[in-house]
């Protein structure tokens, strides 16, 4: 069986204002074009559909078109709610998408009905598990875990359970399911530890209390990942197969792509990251003066600029127009003071983590670091309302 594994669509994100949604859709298109074009039989989505619990029409209105469109007319789409997506109106349209091929997790207590008429078929579904089978007869089981946390799987806490004891029960309770013997994935919305973060992602480890260690997933054919919006693996066949574009400046020129890969009963193999080509590449740049900085933006039409401007004295504002003007897709001026106090810095800190901003806040006021477990409760009490 062909798949394909993708995350982290954030529809209806934006960059300091700017609106992304073109580009999101034309992604999209690609992604339903790749699996044309590469016989993809499931598409696994990752989490993190939505930018925020309360998407725009707009926003809604590009994942019903796109997703239905991946999906086609044979294919299947398994996706799962993330921590920037609001679990119970994400699957508010399963009675409908389920007729398309499309079974969406998140609600927990929800359970698909199983469905025949497409190349690929539901022969077995429950609340954290599902079995595809294709016109081969070949059978693939995936283990299903939703952004987890006992909110959202409506869990009082359990005197002396820790986050890792959870993490094992819930991930087993998905695995003892495979009563056959199946190939298998699991499918989930998490932080494994050593996972590189980008900037203005939230604080998602909660200073490591919610980072999973590699050794606590199962030993499966492969794990598919979302959360991390850089592509990487590890061991194990775990992968991360990144946003599907280009969120923060820190990932000025690093590539997108989705993963495409075969399973069979001996495992995961043809494993290969297909590059997404389309939206606006971000790009650092810096000069050390304005009209530098104004040719050398120039160079970019096509492009969303961070452009820092090492400067003797401080910008005005007719500069500042003539920078805009350059480029349209200019988005941050960071200018820095040689010698003197840098005037980016309230730009700057737009770019700074939750606890970074806890931690600045905090020795404002106390001339010293926070104590780390009080980081850890305030995370803990923002986790959900930030803007990765």
């Amino acid at each position: 069986m062909r798949i394909l594994h993708t995350s982290d669509w954030h529809i209806g994100k934006r960059l300091n204002g700017r609106d992304r949604l073109e580009e999101q859709g034309a992604v999209l298109d690609e992604i339903a074009e790749i699996c044309d074009s590469e016989g993809v039989e499931l598409v696994l989505v990752a989490g993190d559909v939505f930018d925020t619990y309360l998407p725009s029409a707009e926003a809604e209105d590009i994942f019903y078109e796109k997703i239905k469109k991946i999906a086609g007319r044979e294919r299947c789409v398994l996706a799962i709610s993330g921590n920037h997506d609001d679990n119970v109106r994400l699957c508010a349209a399963t009675a409908l998408s389920e007729e398309q091929g499309i079974y969406i997790y998140g609600n927990i207590g929800h359970t698909p009905k199983p469905c025949a008429g497409r190349a690929l078929s539901v022969t077995e579904a429950g609340t954290n598990h599902i079995i595809f089978k294709n016109g081969a007869g070949d059978e693939v089981f995936v283990n299903i875990l939703p952004y987890p946390n006992e909110a959202r799987l409506k869990e009082d806490k359990i005197e002396g359970e820790t986050y890792f004891d959870k993490m094992r029960r819930w991930i087993s309770a998905g695995e003892e399911k495979n009563t056959r013997n199946l190939p298998s994935m699991l499918l989930s919305h998490l932080f494994v530890a050593g996972g590189k973060v980008s900037e203005g992602e939230r604080e998602i480890d909660l200073g490591g209390a919610r980072a999973v260690p590699l050794e606590l997933l199962p030993k499966c054919a492969y794990t598919a990942l979302g959360h991390l919006h850089r592509r990487q693996h590890f061991k194990n066949n775990v992968y991360y197969s990144g946003s599907i574009l280009q969120y923060a400046f820190d990932e000025a020129g690093a590539k997108k792509s989705v993963v495409v890969f075969d399973i069979d009963g001996n495992g995961a193999g043809n494993i290969r990251e297909i590059p997404l080509t389309r939206g606006r590449q971000l790009v650092r740049l810096a000069e050390t003066s304005v009209e530098g900085g104004i040719e050398l933006i120039r160079k970019y039409p096509d492009c969303f600029i961070e452009l820092t401007l090492y400067l003797a004295e401080p910008l005005i504002s007719s500069q500042v127009r003539e920078l805009k003007e350059a480029n349209g897709g200019l988005i941050s001026i960071i200018p820095s003071i040689q010698g003197g106090a840098i005037e980016g810095a309230e730009v700057s800190r737009k770019q700074m983590s939750s606890s970074e901003l806890f931690r600045e806040y905090y020795k404002s006021l106390y001339a010293k670091e926070p104590p780390e477990d009080l980081t850890e409760l305030f995370l803990s009490v923002t986790e959900g309302n930030d803007e990765a």
